[in-house]
């Protein structure tokens, strides 16, 4: 039978390969597959994948063999299924407890787009607890779980306000525009070292909640960027393209690790830059006194470690601190101690207009102390955008 491998190849992820037929286990049914429907965590794992990966987790179509303990559906019964991985294929043995009969009324082209979005979604429901009356909002409601949340968030009496993403790419970005299309400021999210867009969900909502558009993004060596691009010294330039496509007259900054040098390298170099913000990112780097951790994965970012080395030297600010004529919020944790990593002190004390908020019991990004920060980060924001009081 003909089934779908990984290939590691970024501009051919997939390829047919003639494999045997599945053998189910006594509680397994095999099943011919009609429809799969591919998920984001999936693509993303297709990126670098492990030996064992066959990728396949939501099917429908028919039994082919029931299972031989005499659970589950019969032949020929039509089925949406669950399957661990596998799915990719023309046969799929799937546990039959995790698989449901269709109705006539769903095709399987429908129903194979069920099972990890749906169960996600009514997993999250049933968390939240009941949702009569009660107002919920919720971010990246145009993707596969937003669309089954909207629909069994709004059944179980809820009021919900839906957050769609709009995307905008271009030369050297990409990334999802959120938020009301009359917002009175907009914020870029920049990723840092070994993160991306999708990682920091606390803080979009967080400037969402405000009442701010928040444009989650991916630069050169970044994210989705990373297998086809590789980081640049003048982010600044990026960042104009970004204002650019997003028609802002003035925007908000938001860096994260190495994101808050590339965010304060563009707010002293790019004008329109109004607002600013670091989150536990670099003053100055060391090249020789960073772990090598940090240098092996700097060096797949930049291209080879004498790129690398070469781009660390530039993560320098003393020269543009002081030309930052925006408003800076610097956060730091005082646990996050990197050799070869000056904290953002220097910055906030260099700028014209700089604040510094340490947190002493915070670790790298603070993710154990949001409380403790993240409110004066999207208060300070919000504040020099629009004018309203913090």
């Amino acid at each position: 039978m003909q089934r779908l491998i990984p290939t590691g190849e970024a501009a051919r992820p997939v390829a047919f390969a003639e494999v045997r037929q599945p053998v189910p286990d006594p509680g397994q049914a095999l099943i011919k597959v009609k429809a799969f429907a591919p998920n984001r965590g999936e693509t993303f794992l297709l990126e670098h994948p492990r030996p064992e990966l066959l990728p396949g987790k939501d099917i429908a179509g028919p039994v082919a063999q029931a299972a031989a303990d005499g659970s589950g559906p019969g032949i020929g019964a039509r089925v949406v299924g669950h399957p661990a991985q596998g799915g990719w294929a023309e046969y799929a043995a799937v546990p039959t407890h995790s698989l449901v009969a269709l109705p006539d009324s769903i095709d399987s082209a429908r129903a194979a787009a069920l099972p990890l979005a749906g169960i996600t979604a009514l997993w999250l429901l049933r968390t939240a607890g009941s949702l009569a009356g009660r107002r919920v909002l919720l971010t990246g409601a145009s993707g596969g779980v937003g669309h089954y949340v909207t629909e069994l968030a709004v059944g179980a009496g809820a009021e919900l306000t839906a957050v769609t993403a709009t995307p905008v790419r271009g030369e050297g970005f990409t990334g999802w525009l959120r938020g009301p299309s009359d917002a009175p400021g907009t914020v870029v999210v920049v990723p840092g070292l070994d993160s991306a867009k999708e990682e920091f969900l606390d803080l979009v909502s967080a400037l969402l909640a405000k009442g701010l558009a928040v444009f989650a993004m991916d630069g050169p060596g970044q994210g989705v960027l990373a297998a086809t691009t590789t980081f640049v010294p003048d982010y600044e330039r990026v960042v104009g393209r970004v204002i650019d496509a997003l028609g802002a007259a003035r925007i908000g900054l938001v860096g994260l690790s190495l994101g808050g040098y590339f965010a304060a390298r563009a707010a002293a170099l790019e004008p329109r830059v109004a607002a600013v913000s670091t989150v536990s990112g670099p003053f100055r780097l060391d090249w020789e006194e960073l772990p090598p951790p940090v240098r092996d994965i700097m060096a797949r970012r930049a291209g080879g470690a004498d790129a690398a080395r070469e781009f660390a030297r530039h993560v320098d600010l003393a020269a543009l601190a002081p030309r930052i004529a925006a408003p800076l919020l610097a956060v730091d944790g005082d646990q996050d101690v990197i050799p070869g990593v000056t904290n953002g002190e220097p910055l906030a004390r260099m700028v014209p207009h700089g604040t510094y908020l340490s947190v002493p019991h915070g670790d790298h990004l603070l993710g154990n102390a949001r409380p403790d920060w993240l409110p004066h980060l999207s208060d300070h924001i919000t504040h020099t955008l629009t004018g309203t009081p913090a």
